[in-house]
């Protein structure tokens, strides 16, 4: 046993430095070979020397499966419909093929839900628990696999696929793991102008826009560039995880009539903007005006009629009612007094 140790602190002295292990591990390999040679030809092994040996040949297998995950060290910016591949390698490069390989979100807002984006497991994809925005758009480069690459194709990048995604490989004795962010970037429709009819002694206007990500911020401007008094904007999602923007203000008769919805996306290093202009003819307004004075003059005649009707129909039946009770206390008197007289008679 002294003899085998000695073996190997003279051909490997820096064989339990710290050094990079793949490199101790190759010259493991070749100092047990040369030093099973020495010992041979001074004496027989005992059970210690073989035990000895095997145990370093395990400590050469267990060393051999470590690895490292490596992904980008930057984000990914994806415009919203293309294809984007998600790096991600092990090293040093073996086969992943027997296993497993999963991609998943991280920092999702929902903690709850299903944060699965892709798992190959068992020489196979697995789907059972994939976030349903994924299915069919995911997918691992097969023949890859053997050289340890992991990467991740993504295809129809949809507004939903914004966030932080984590690449895990897992052997049966190591793991190790890669985040990568992706910034999802889509440039979505012009803003669109309607009116929405009369609204507080003034007309409504709506400015709507679809298809953004992320979300962009809308405003209203009278013609001189001046922000208009509005409410808050109403906010949506598509299925696809796009921004649905609503904006509302009432705006009152001026000389030019002129009023503009800007849009405005922040990106990482750039401003979107767009805007639409909209003019509104003093007779289309007057129109609204009159046609809303005309409508709440109708309603008020309406009421006044209601009410008056209301009143004629309980005059009237109370008028039957009181009728009706006085023609029953004079029948009721006469033939008292028919009694009476029957009575005087007999």
């Amino acid at each position: 046993m002294l003899k085998l140790l000695s073996c190997l602190a003279v051909d490997t002295p820096d064989l339990f430095s710290l050094q990079s292990f793949p490199t101790g591990q190759r010259a493991l390999s070749q100092t047990l070979l040369n030093c099973d040679l020495r010992v041979s030809n001074q004496m027989m092994w005992t059970w210690t020397d073989c035990l000895c040996v095997n145990l370093l040949l395990l400590l050469q297998r267990a060393g051999s499966e470590k690895f490292e995950v490596l992904g980008l060290t930057h984000a990914i910016v994806a415009v919203a419909g293309d294809d984007i591949i998600l790096p991600c390698y092990i090293k040093p490069n073996i086969s992943v093929e027997d296993m497993r390989v999963d991609w998943f979100r991280v920092n999702l807002p929902d903690t709850q839900s299903n944060i699965r984006v892709h798992l190959y497991q068992d020489g196979r994809d697995k789907y059972h628990d994939q976030i349903p925005s994924y299915r069919g758009r995911t997918s691992l480069f097969k023949e890859e696999l053997k050289k340890g690459n992991t990467s991740l194709k993504l295809t129809r990048v949809q507004g939903t696929d914004d966030g932080h995604y984590k690449c895990l490989v897992e052997s049966k004795t190591h793991y190790d793991d890669s985040t990568i962010q992706v910034y999802v970037r889509a440039i979505g429709s012009k803003p669109e102008v309607s009116i929405e009819g009369q609204k507080e002694g003034g007309m409504a206007l709506l400015c709507v826009t679809k298809g953004w990500f992320p979300e962009p911020e809308l405003e209203w401007l009278d013609s001189e560039g001046v922000t208009l008094s509005a409410g808050p904007s109403e906010t949506d999602r598509d299925y696809e995880g796009f921004y649905v923007v609503k904006l509302k203000t009432i705006i009152k008769e001026t000389d030019i009539n002129r009023f503009t919805c800007r849009l405005r996306q922040r990106q990482q290093h750039e401003v979107i903007k767009m805007e639409t202009e909209f003019h509104i003819p003093s007779e289309l307004i007057l129109v609204h005006t009159e046609t809303w004075k005309v409508a709440l003059a109708v309603i008020v005649s309406l009421v006044i009629v209601l009410v008056a009707i209301s009143a004629f129909s309980v005059w009237w039946w109370k008028s039957l009612y009181n009728d009706y009770s006085h023609r029953k206390l004079i029948k009721g008197f006469i033939l008292l007094n028919v009694n009476v007289l029957q009575c005087s008679l007999q």
